[in-house]
C-alpha cells in the first residue's frame, strides 16, 4: 500500500487520506424480531492521492458483511485482524488504482448483528404506551462502524439517501422524501435526503409508534401518541425562539427544518444533535419548560458540530465549547446577561465534579486530549464542554464581547461543512485579529499551551452570582441547623426556578460535612424534592441524600433508575448508591440493565466494577 501521512484521527481504522467517501446510499430494512438491520450500503469514494491506492480499509465492529462490488463487479475483501476498542478493519482490494479526484462506487451487503453497539431494541414493555417495539441509532462517538462499514471519523463528511424499510414509522437525519408502500408484510419504504455533507457519527435512524405535532413554522416534535401533547406543550414556546435567536448570533439555520423526536427513557444522553431531528431524552418533558436549555444546546449544535466539526474526537472541545458558548448565548438574549453566568455557575459545578472523578492530572481533564488506543467514550464528561466555554468566554473577555461577536460568523462561515482541529482555530483567530493592534497582541501573549495542554481545572472566570446569591444564603441558613432558629418552610422556594433549586442543591452537595440524614429526610418533605417531577432536581436531591446517609432516598433512587437511561443521571446516582448501600445499587444494576442502551450500560458496568481507563 502507498505510505501516506497518518489520519488526524487516531480512532479510526480506515485509510481516509487515500479515500473520501463523497455520497452514502444506506439501503436497510429494520427487523423488529431479530433485532437487526440488513440491506446494503453504497459509498461513492473519491481518489485523494496521486499514489493510486489499490485497496480501500473502513471501520467495522461487529458486522455480518456479504458480497462487495466494486463499480459494479464483485471485489477480493477480507477482515482484517481486530483492534479493540476500534473494531476490525475491512479491505478491500481493487484490481487498479485510480488517479487523483477519480471516483469509485463501492456496494456492501450488511447485516447488523446482536453485539452492535449503535442500536438499541426496546420491546414494547419498554416504551411508554407498550403497544410495539422501538429501535434507535446512537453513533457518537465511534459506533457507526457497527451499522455499516464506513470512515467513522468526523473528519470525513458526506451526502447521505436513506432508505429504510420498516412497520413502523421511520425518522432519520435527512429530510423525508415521499413514502412509498411495499408489498410484503405491511412494510413502508420511508426515503430521505441529507444534502448537507455530515460525519458518520451523525447517521441516525430511529423507527416506532411516533406521532407529530408541529411546534413552529419549521419544526415538528415526534414521539409516542400518548406523550405528544405534553410534548408539544414543553418545546412550543421556546424553539423558533431558539432558532431566531441563534441565527442573529451567527446566520441563518443551514438544514431545512429543526426537529425534536422525544426518545423512550433509556436514551443516554440529554440530546444527540442528529441534523434535522435531534433525538432528545424525555427527562426534559418536565412540564414547567425548565429544562428546554436542553434543546437550545442541540440546536446551537445545528452549527457547532454538525456545519463545522472537529476532526477527531481529541479536539472534542471544538465542537461541545462552542455549543455551550452559543447555547449560554441563546439563553442571555432572552433571558438577560445574568442568566448566562448563572448557567456558566451550574456548568462550573459540573466541570468541578468531573476533574474530581478524573483526578486532577487525569489526561482526560485537559482541553486537547490524548486518545491513541482509546475508546473515546471513556472520556466522555463534561471537561470538553465546560472548559471549553470557559475558554471562548476567556477569549470573548479578552478581546472584548464586541470584537469577539464579529469573529463568530466569520469562524464559522470559514470552516462550514469542514473539520477542524484546535491548531486551525488558533491559526483562524489569530489572522482574523491580526488588524487590530491591541486584541493581536493579547492573543498572542496568550499562553495557548497551558489552556490546551495542562490537565485540571483553568482559572475560574469572575461570574456575575445575583441569581444565585439567594439560593447561596439558603444553603447557608440550612448549614447552621440544627443550632440556629431557621425552620424551613415550602415558601423558601417560592419564586425560584428549577434551575435555581439546582444550584441550592448543589451547594449543598459541595459541603464537606454533609447533611444530616434527619436534615436531608426534613428538607425532601418540606420543599416536595423526593417527589418532584423535574428529574434535574429529584436526582440532584436522591445525591444530597445519599450523601447524607439519609436511608429513605434509597428506595426512590433506585425507582428512579429503573424510569431513566440518561447517563447524566444514571452514572452518579450509581456510584453514590454504591456507597450507601452496595448490594442496592448491585441488585439495581442487574435488575434494569436490559433497559439501559449499551453506552450507558458499559459506563456503569465500568463505574460499579471498576474497570475505569487510566
Amino acid at each position: 500500500m502507498a505510505t501516506v501521512s497518518n489520519p488526524r484521527d487516531p480512532n479510526t481504522l480506515s485509510n481516509y487520506n487515500n479515500w473520501r467517501s463523497a455520497h452514502i446510499t444506506a439501503n436497510f430494512e429494520i427487523l423488529f424480531e431479530q433485532k437487526k438491520l440488513v440491506g446494503n450500503v453504497v459509498h461513492r469514494f473519491r481518489s485523494t492521492t496521486d499514489a493510486q491506492s489499490k485497496e480501500i480499509i473502513l471501520d467495522t465492529s461487529h458486522l455480518d458483511i456479504g458480497e462487495i462490488k466494486v463499480d459494479g463487479q464483485p471485489s477480493k475483501w477480507e477482515l482484517l485482524a481486530p483492534l479493540e476498542p476500534l473494531g476490525t478493519p475491512l479491505k478491500i482490494s481493487l484490481e487498479k488504482g485510480v488517479e487523483r479526484e477519480g471516483m469509485i462506487e463501492v456496494d456492501i451487503a450488511v447485516k447488523t448483528t446482536d453485539k452492535c453497539t449503535a442500536l438499541q431494541w426496546l420491546t414494547p414493555a419498554q416504551t411508554s404506551n407498550k403497544k410495539h417495539p422501538y429501535m434507535f441509532s446512537q453513533c457518537q462517538a465511534i459506533h457507526a462502524r457497527s451499522i455499516f462499514p464506513c470512515q467513522d471519523t468526523p473528519d470525513v463528511k458526506s451526502t447521505i439517501d436513506f432508505n429504510i424499510t420498516s412497520p413502523l414509522p421511520v425518522k432519520t437525519s435527512g429530510l423525508p422524501l415521499q413514502k412509498s408502500s411495499e408489498a410484503q408484510s405491511g412494510n413502508q419504504l420511508y426515503r430521505f435526503n441529507q444534502s448537507v455533507p455530515i460525519p458518520s457519527y451523525l447517521f441516525a435512524i430511529a423507527s416506532g409508534d411516533v406521532s407529530e405535532a408541529s411546534i413552529g413554522p419549521r419544526s415538528v416534535v415526534a414521539t409516542s401518541p400518548d406523550k405528544l401533547d405534553e410534548c408539544k406543550w414543553e418545546l412550543e414556546a421556546d424553539t423558533e425562539n431558539f432558532i431566531n435567536t441563534i441565527e442573529k448570533i451567527v446566520y441563518p439555520y443551514a438544514w431545512g427544518q429543526y426537529n425534536v423526536l422525544i426518545l423512550p427513557p433509556s436514551f443516554p444522553y440529554g440530546g444527540m444533535e442528529n441534523p434535522i431531528f435531534t433525538f432528545a431524552t424525555p427527562s426534559i418533558i418536565s412540564k414547567d419548560r425548565e429544562n428546554v436549555d436542553v434543546i437550545a444546546h442541540e440546536l446551537a449544535h445545528s452549527w457547532s458540530g454538525n456545519l463545522v466539526t472537529n476532526c477527531s474526537w481529541e479536539h472534542f472541545w471544538l465542537n461541545e465549547g462552542w455549543t455551550v458558548y452559543l447555547e449560554r448565548r441563546i439563553l442571555a438574549a432572552i433571558h438577560g446577561e445574568a442568566y448566562r453566568h448563572f448557567s456558566s455557575i451550574i456548568g462550573w459545578k459540573a466541570l468541578t465534579d468531573s476533574v474530581e472523578h478524573f483526578g486532577h492530572d487525569h489526561e482526560f481533564t485537559k482541553l486537547i486530549t490524548d486518545l491513541k488506543g482509546k475508546d473515546p467514550d471513556d472520556a466522555f464528561s463534561s471537561v470538553p464542554y465546560e472548559k471549553g466555554f470557559n475558554f471562548l468566554f476567556h477569549l470573548e473577555n479578552l478581546v472584548g464581547k464586541p470584537k469577539f461577536d464579529k469573529f463568530i460568523p466569520h469562524y464559522f462561515t470559514t470552516f462550514k461543512c469542514k473539520s477542524l482541529d484546535s491548531y486551525e482555530f488558533k491559526a483562524t483567530i489569530l489572522d482574523f485579529f491580526k488588524s487590530d493592534a491591541e486584541a493581536s497582541k493579547l492573543l498572542n501573549e496568550l499562553d495557548w499551551d497551558t489552556w490546551f495542554y495542562a490537565p485540571g481545572l483553568p482559572p475560574k472566570p469572575q461570574f456575575d452570582t445575583s441569581l444565585v446569591d439567594v439560593v447561596y444564603a439558603l444553603a447557608r441558613q440550612w448549614q447552621s441547623l440544627p443550632e440556629s432558629s431557621f425552620k424551613p418552610q415550602a415558601s423558601d422556594l417560592e419564586g425560584l426556578t428549577a434551575n435555581q433549586i439546582l444550584v441550592f442543591l448543589e451547594q449543598i452537595l459541595r459541603w464537606e460535612q454533609p447533611l444530616r440524614p434527619e436534615l436531608s429526610k426534613l428538607m425532601g418533605e418540606v420543599y416536595g424534592l423526593s417527589k418532584s417531577e423535574n428529574i434535574e432536581v429529584a436526582n440532584l436531591y436522591f445525591q444530597v441524600g445519599m450523601k447524607a446517609g439519609d436511608q429513605s432516598v434509597i428506595e426512590p433512587t433506585a425507582e428512579l433508575l429503573g424510569r431513566i437511561g440518561r447517563m447524566k443521571f444514571v452514572r452518579p446516582l450509581f456510584r453514590n448508591l454504591q456507597k450507601i448501600n452496595r448490594a442496592v445499587a448491585l441488585e439495581t444494576f442487574e435488575k434494569y440493565k436490559e433497559f439501559y442502551h449499551p453506552i450507558c450500560r458499559a459506563m456503569v458496568e465500568k463505574d460499579l466494577f471498576g474497570k475505569k481507563e487510566n
